[in-house]
C-alpha cells in the first residue's frame, strides 16, 4: 500500500493508504478503518462487533445503532450478512465520514448517519434498537481513549435505547494503559444484566463485550460462515471466540 493523502480533521489527523483493491485509515500509525473491494473481515476488532451484533437470541437484528462509525468496516460485514437491516450511526467527526464516502464507498451501505456528539443525541433518543453498540474512542497523541467515564446515567441512556430482547454491546481496547477501563466495564456490565459475553480474536487486541437478558452462544455465528466467498474471510469468522463472563 501507499499513502496517498493526509487529513487534519477537527478531532483528529489521519493518513490514508491505497492499494489496487484495498483502503486504509491508519490514525498515529494504528489502523483506523478498513475498506477492500473482494474481502469483508480483518481479523480484527470490526469483525468482533459484526459478530457479537449477531448473538440476539430471537434471531438476526432489525436494527442496530452504532455510536462511532469511523469508516464503516463493521457496519460494511453487517451489511453484507444483514442486507435488509436499519443500520443507524452516530459520529461527531463529519470530516472523517465525508472521507469514508470518498474513499470508501460509505454511502454504499445505506446507513441513516447523523454527525454529531452521541452522547447527547443519546440522552435525548427515545428510539430503540435491537442492538446499541458503544464504539466510541477518540485518537490522543500516542494512543486512543475513551472520551467519557462510565456512570450509571450513561448506562441508562444507552439501555433505554436497547429493544425489548435486545442487546447492549461494547467494544473496549484491551492492553497496557486500558485496563482499569476494561476492567470497569466488565464489572458495570455484568452487576447490570444476567448474561455478558466476551468476544475475542488472536490477532486483535480488542475485547468486545455483549449484554443482555440473554446472549446467544457462539453457535449461533456458525451459519453466516457460508456467507463469505473468500477463504480468508471465513478463516478470520472461524476465529471469533464467545465466552460467557456472567
Amino acid at each position: 500500500m501507499r499513502r496517498t493523502g493526509t487529513f487534519h480533521t477537527r478531532f483528529q489527523s489521519l493518513e490514508v493508504w491505497k492499494s489496487d483493491l484495498a483502503v486504509e485509515f491508519r490514525v498515529e500509525g494504528a489502523l483506523h478503518a478498513s475498506f477492500h473491494r473482494k474481502r469483508f473481515l480483518t481479523g480484527l476488532a470490526w469483525d468482533l462487533i459484526a459478530a457479537a451484533a449477531l448473538l440476539r437470541k430471537e434471531g438476526p437484528p432489525r436494527s442496530v445503532l452504532m455510536l462511532g462509525l469511523a469508516g464503516g468496516t463493521a457496519y460494511r460485514v453487517l451489511r453484507h450478512l444483514l442486507p435488509e437491516c436499519k443500520l443507524t450511526a452516530i459520529d461527531i467527526d463529519s470530516e472523517i465520514v465525508d472521507l469514508a464516502r470518498e474513499h470508501m464507498d460509505l454511502d454504499s451501505l445505506d446507513i441513516e448517519i447523523h454527525t454529531t456528539d452521541a452522547y447527547p443525541w443519546l440522552e435525548k433518543n427515545r428510539r430503540r434498537f435491537d442492538v446499541v453498540f458503544d464504539d466510541i474512542y477518540l485518537a490522543g497523541k500516542t494512543d486512543v481513549f475513551r472520551p467519557q467515564a462510565w456512570n450509571p446515567g450513561l448506562l441508562d441512556h444507552l439501555r433505554r435505547a436497547v429493544a425489548p430482547g435486545g442487546l447492549l454491546a461494547v467494544n473496549l481496547v484491551t492492553g497496557p494503559g486500558h485496563r482499569t477501563m476494561q476492567s470497569l466495564t466488565r464489572k458495570l456490565l455484568c452487576d447490570s444484566f444476567p448474561q455478558v459475553r466476551s468476544l475475542r480474536t488472536p490477532e486483535g487486541m480488542n475485547e468486545v463485550l455483549v449484554a443482555g437478558e440473554t446472549v446467544a452462544t457462539r453457535r449461533q455465528l456458525d451459519p453466516y460462515n457460508d456467507s463469505f466467498q473468500d477463504w480468508r474471510d471465513r478463516m478470520y469468522w472461524d476465529r471469533v471466540t464467545v465466552n460467557r463472563i456472567s
